[in-house]
């Protein structure tokens, strides 16, 4: 295991920053002595979390999956703060219902945000990662370990990151910068209330095996991102019990094949009786990016704020 590093004086940027993860994961390394800056969609949101910060930060409204937002934004934070140490890649929305009954708009949004856009964020941060010899968190989920039905959109983009961040990590080693993927399970955030409200979905998610089916608290979730981000780690777990998963990933998709083929058959009857009623993002960071989107302002703004505050 690495040493742990001090975060004293380290520029931070975390995407997805105005509520959950983001949030804490901000205000977490703030706590520990790095300035950050915020990047996402809810510009009052993110001036609210950066006010709070007892470090140096800023904030900035950008949507992750637009390059040539982010690459300003990247150009920005350097311009500001002098340097970026730290990269977490944490922005992302989700959908929940079966692949037929989901709407294609937001099922595309999803592998836009979650896997383009941390593509894009890498992409441009990554010169000044490669100045400072620093270190990109990538944040996974145990959907990457073990995709589920219901679930596609997420499934699909939260592996597809996790391959990303591996492939990266070999290409980029040598020159000094360090690239971890960071799981986590279903976790109290908006995002996971937000599935939540969909009884079904609720319902199925509860009868997944222990311990795969409750809800962990956000606190010491992140907690470990911020040790693994402190030991630049290769994988962070945010639950004790998700590094044992990996050594199971070779069994798992004949064990959710069978679990999943007897959930959906029980599920069909009510399925169908509810398949207009779902289909958009779930959370309020969904319903955000989607007012976003429907307004017309996304990747449009330079900087909605980028207030000093210590």
């Amino acid at each position: 295991m690495s040493a742990r590093r001090g975060l004293e004086g380290q520029v931070a940027v975390v995407t997805g920053a105005a509520r959950g993860v983001g949030e804490l994961l901000a205000r977490k390394l703030s706590a520990r002595g790095a300035k950050v800056a915020l990047v996402g969609l809810e510009p009052e949101e993110l001036k609210r979390v950066s006010k709070r910060l007892p470090t140096d930060s800023a904030h900035w409204h950008a949507d992750v999956t637009d390059a040539e937002a982010m690459a300003r934004v990247a150009e920005e934070v350097v311009e500001r703060f002098g340097a970026v140490d730290i990269v977490c890649a944490n922005a992302g929305v989700a959908q929940a219902g079966p692949f037929l009954d989901t709407d294609e708009t937001a099922w595309r949004r999803v592998i836009e945000v979650n896997l383009l856009g941390s593509a894009t964020t890498a992409r441009a941060f990554l010169p000044a990662l490669l100045a400072s010899r620093g270190y990109l968190l990538q944040i996974a989920s145990l959907a990457a370990i073990a995709p589920a039905p219901m679930m596609t959109a997420y499934c699909a983009s939260k592996s597809g990151v996790e391959a990303f961040a591996h492939g990266l990590r070999a290409e980029v080693g040598h020159r000094g910068v360090r690239v971890g993927v960071g799981y986590l399970s279903w976790t109290d955030t908006d995002m996971v209330r937000g599935a939540d409200r969909d009884e079904l979905m609720r319902e199925l998610r509860q009868r997944l095996p222990w311990p795969a089916g409750r809800t962990y608290p956000l606190g010491p979730a992140v907690e470990r991102l911020v040790a693994g981000i402190e030991r630049r780690s290769a994988h962070v777990y945010a639950q004790w019990w998700l590094r044992g998963m990996q050594s199971m990933r070779g069994y798992l998709p004949a064990l959710i094949h069978a679990v999943g083929r007897r959930e959906m058959r029980r599920a069909e009857p009510r399925l169908a009786a509810t398949r207009d009623e779902r289909g958009g993002l779930v959370g309020e960071g969904g319903a955000a990016d989607e007012k976003a989107r429907t307004a017309g302002t996304v990747g449009t703004e330079r900087t909605a704020g980028t207030e000093r505050h210590r």
